[in-house]
């Protein structure tokens, strides 16, 4: 599986007409991550379609091919014969993970109990994120970390000879940390428990179950859930259907709601309750998002959605709905520019340490392209302009710096659609880590970018 390398390559987007079209959006990245993940290590065949075919994600299937998995992809079907639960091989290398988060943490919990070393290095953007988060737990099973100040990249990892189950209340809502915990319980003997205050997108513990993982789940009256995996068990290679991304979703769903005359069907978008927080929000803000067809499809809720272009109005967003929307508050924010009144959004500290400092790299792009906005801390105030006057680039050579994040790349580039003036960002090479088919479908429903 290929690594693409990333060079710094400008973008441009400008006012356009009424975008129109029906679509199919790209695999889920969340869920792609884990299929390669688990199916990589149970016995047997595991057969995947809808991949998300990013770099992000082709990261994590070249991490378990170095671990003895085989990959080969036949027609649009991705073909797995992992190695059989306890049995992952040491890399002979170390492992590049790129700008890809999800897939560091999650192989970080899944290699870590294992009686040898293996060390893990990612691009300047992820070298540059915290992962104490999962690294903390890993320690408590006996794991020997060695890593840089702050516990960032590269890091070696040294599993014990005798892991040993833990009880973990995970610190912070995480659905990373979450299934770090888990998968490195997969290969420990005894009970692995994860305790989560708040709840968070549960895809791991639904394909765990799926792939033959011993797994139950309680909620408590206040939400809380307590899950516990039986670990050393065996899994049993699997048929996977990725459903559509929300996260990407989201871009071309907004750009419809901005852009006037807009009319965009998105077909087989993965509908999670846990991943839904961003369409609730913008119907509060006034959007005509209409949820065709809801069905189920391989455990997961999936449904088409039919966007028209809104008059949005601003309200607040409450901390508790961040889980559920974590990777698009960007997006959300361009759509903030553009409703009437303020759009309040609580509860982002989680953005801090994103591929880039998300919070701070969104309020300066919103500055930059005359968007009235604060900063807080852990919140982001939006004043919008319904008509998008005078919004877009404020100076002739403003551009907004990406900082290697993929998210504010899109994100901004769907703000030049309807602002009076365009948007230029700095690099949309990033968009290939979660996107890759980014450019092609927003031009092919009509929307004016051009890569430099």
């Amino acid at each position: 599986m290929g690594q693409a390398a990333t060079s710094l390559r400008p973008a441009r987007s400008a006012k356009s007409g009424a975008l129109r079209g029906d679509i199919r959006i790209p695999g889920d990245k969340s869920i792609s991550h884990r299929a390669l993940l688990l199916g990589g290590l149970a016995a047997g065949e595991t057969r995947i379609s809808g991949l998300l075919e990013g770099d992000d994600v082709m990261r994590t299937g070249a991490a378990m091919q170095a671990m003895g998995a085989t990959i080969r992809k036949q027609g649009d079907i991705w073909i797995i014969n992992g190695v059989g639960n306890g049995c992952l091989l040491e890399p002979e290398t170390a492992l590049d993970f790129g700008n890809s988060g999800t897939g560091c943490r999650l192989a970080m919990g899944l290699v870590g109990p294992y009686d040898f070393t293996t060390t893990f290095t990612g691009d300047a953007s992820l070298s540059g994120r915290p992962m104490q988060r999962v690294l903390d737990p890993l320690r408590l099973m006996g794991v020997q970390v060695t890593a840089r100040p702050g516990d960032r990249l590269p890091v070696t990892l040294r599993g014990p000879r005798a892991p040993g189950p833990i009880s973990y209340r995970v610190p912070m809502a995480s659905a990373q940390v979450k299934s770090a915990v888990l998968f490195a319980g997969l290969n420990v003997p005894g009970t692995t428990t994860v305790i989560e205050p708040v709840p968070t997108r549960d895809h791991t513990e639904r394909m765990l179950k799926g792939f033959g993982a011993e797994l139950e789940v309680e909620t408590a009256a206040d939400g809380a859930r307590t899950i516990r995996l039986q670990g050393r068990g065996r899994l049993e290679g699997q048929t996977v259907d990725v459903p559509g991304d929300p996260s990407s979703t989201a871009f071309p769903l907004v750009a419809a709601l901005i852009v006037p005359g807009s009319d965009l069907t998105l077909r087989n978008v993965l509908m999670n309750p846990a991943r839904t927080g961003l369409i609730l929000t913008l119907q509060e803000m006034g959007a005509d998002i209409e949820i065709l067809d809801p069905r189920h499809s391989g455990g997961e809720d999936v449904a088409d959605l039919r966007v028209r272009a809104s008059e949005l109005t601003g309200v607040t967003v409450p901390a508790g709905r961040a889980p559920s929307m974590i990777d698009e508050y960007p997006v959300l924010a361009i759509a903030a520019g553009f409703a009437k009144g303020e759009t309040v959004m609580l509860g982002l500290e989680e953005l801090r340490v994103k591929e880039s400092d998300r919070l701070a790299a969104v309020a300066s792009g919103l500055a930059l392209n005359g968007v009235d906005c604060t900063e807080g801390c852990d919140w982001l105030s939006v004043r919008g302009r319904p008509d998008g006057k005078g919004l877009g680039a404020i100076a002739r050579d403003a551009v907004v710096v990406t900082s290697l994040d993929h998210r504010i790349a899109m994100s901004f580039l769907v703000m030049g659609l309807a602002s009076e003036n365009p948007v230029m960002v700095d690099d949309c090479s990033i968009i290939a880590t979660s996107f890759p088919e980014f450019m092609a479908i927003m031009a092919g429903i009509g929307a004016e970018i051009t890569g430099q």
